[in-house]
């Protein structure tokens, strides 16, 4: 949780103490995200794989997925609009939730 930082005319580098941390909500934003690229991803293989024919379950889990998306997605821009924290989750969870909502879109743009 320190940096180590060259000041000017010092030939030794001085530590500078933060209060940065990772944001618990941008933690869950990749959390969500990623649950939702793993249950996109295995709706169409268990669909590719069952001859181009979906079951009605596969429809629900995709439903919940646009809902963790959503959620997701959320969460991540709260944290990233916070101060003082590391923002590599969040954009993290923007992106990988951001993703998966293409995806679902892809999913029922290809279904019309």
């Amino acid at each position: 949780m320190f940096r180590e930082k060259k000041q000017k005319g010092s030939k030794r580098g001085a530590y500078v103490f933060t209060v940065r941390k990772h944001p618990e909500k941008g933690i869950m934003s990749v959390i969500l995200g990623s649950v939702s690229m793993l249950s996109i991803g295995a709706a169409v293989y268990l669909t590719c794989r069952n001859g181009g024919t979906a079951k009605p379950q596969y429809g629900a889990a995709v439903f919940l997925v646009t809902l963790y998306a959503l959620t997701g997605l959320t969460l991540g821009v709260f944290s990233r609009m916070e101060k003082d924290n590391y923002y590599l989750f969040p954009h993290l969870g923007i992106g990988l939730n951001f993703l998966s909502l293409a995806m679902v879109s892809m999913i029922l743009y290809a279904g019309i």
